[in-house]
């Protein structure tokens, strides 16, 4: 099975660059799944029903989210009624949403896909995402062997811990949030495939998607700075990920980088 976890999509231009380049993409390099994250893919803040769908459209599987999920109201009822679409699941019971769902290739192969994330510098109202990584793969166990885990967290350290927590356990661990792509990529000892960032889906030529003019001039003064995404150097980035169906295990990660012509 080759799977493609792509990196957080950043409003408008992350999502007219997987309109445009992810189908070239999964018909030239095989893919099976697609998992994006998309927490980020209305204006820049949060995922709606309409941005969720706009998603799904150009090709994306399933849809995980983050520390934005709860952004605009109407997201938690759409995600009530659309199974693939995820939020964190070590939100605390009665959240609204699933935070993992199994699915199915046209030739009956499933696989599972968890969506945790962190409490380091980030969500201290969550739960434990190390006792909730082990409970869901408790509850897949004799499901399928094929379990992919996207930790949304800021602190490197604490998504290199899950990698190691869960290696021989998931298929593959990768992180997402911090919209910076990391060269880690590496299958760890007992076969779990891994990188510590996948990187963003949206413009480069920014401070992690936003104008940088804004951003330097609120670093600089210390002054709020209108929220204004970035336009340039559109990219899509992510970790293309073969896995052996029978085994679990990882056999191949390698990093992609696409960028859409202006």
């Amino acid at each position: 099975m080759r799977v493609l976890a792509i990196g957080d999509v950043i409003g408008k231009p992350g999502r007219a660059a997987l309109k445009r380049l992810l189908p070239s993409l999964v018909q030239d390099e095989r893919i099976d799944v697609v998992v994006a994250n998309a927490e980020n893919a209305a204006g820049g803040l949060g995922t709606t029903a309409e941005t969720a769908e706009d998603l799904l459209a150009a090709g994306v599987h399933v849809l995980t989210g983050g520390n934005h999920t709860w952004k605009h109201r109407d997201f938690p009822g759409y995600m009530e009624r659309t199974p693939r679409v995820l939020r964190p699941r070590n939100y605390p019971t009665g959240t609204p949403g699933r935070g993992m769902g199994v699915f199915a290739l046209p030739d009956g192969q499933e696989y599972a896909v968890i969506n945790l994330i962190g409490r380091v510098y980030m969500d201290p109202g969550s739960d434990n995402p190390f006792l909730a990584a082990d409970a869901a793969v408790a509850e897949l166990a004799g499901r399928t062997r094929v379990v992919l885990v996207d930790m949304h967290a800021e602190a490197s350290s604490e998504k290199r811990a899950m990698g190691w927590h869960l290696d021989g356990r998931v298929s593959a661990v990768w992180g997402s949030h911090t919209h910076v792509p990391t060269a880690d990529e590496e299958i760890l000892p007992g076969g779990t495939g891994y990188v510590t960032d996948l990187g963003m889906t949206g413009p480069y030529a920014s401070v992690i998607g936003l104008d940088p003019a804004g951003s330097v001039r609120k670093f600089v003064t210390g002054l709020p700075s209108p929220y204004r995404l970035a336009v340039g150097n559109i990219q899509v980035r992510a970790l293309l990920i073969d896995v052996d169906a029978e085994s679990g295990r990882a056999t191949e990660v390698r990093r992609i980088a696409l960028r859409l012509s202006e």
